[in-house]
């Protein structure tokens, strides 16, 4: 079964291609990092949606540091001048928003 947060995580993956793609340009390991953590919010939202009690929240919670990862790889590319602002703000805090409230239920 699907849900809307792991459904906006997927469209997260999505918009983040080509700033990632500019970061490895200049940062491979940085890139990777994001990445990696991208995957990370995603599997860890489809896994504990399909889990019960704390088991359940711990994996929300671990999707919800990956998620403040990405933001901190794209702050610091933001940081670096390879982005004027860091890309996709607003969703990445639609999201934040959303698995906040799913790890503390």
């Amino acid at each position: 079964m699907r849900f809307l947060a792991y459904d906006l995580s997927l469209d997260l993956i999505r918009n983040l291609r080509e700033p990632l793609a500019l970061v490895r340009r200049h940062d491979a390991a940085l890139a990777k990092q994001g990445r990696d953590a991208l995957n990370s919010v995603a599997l860890n939202l489809n896994e504990g949606s399909g889990r019960n009690g704390g088991d359940r929240q711990q994996h929300f919670a671990i999707a919800f540091g990956s998620l403040r990862e990405v933001g901190a790889v794209l702050d610091i590319a933001a940081a670096h001048g390879w982005f004027a602002e860091p890309p996709f703000a607003a969703e990445r805090d639609r999201l934040a928003g959303m698995v906040w409230s799913l790890k503390r239920r």
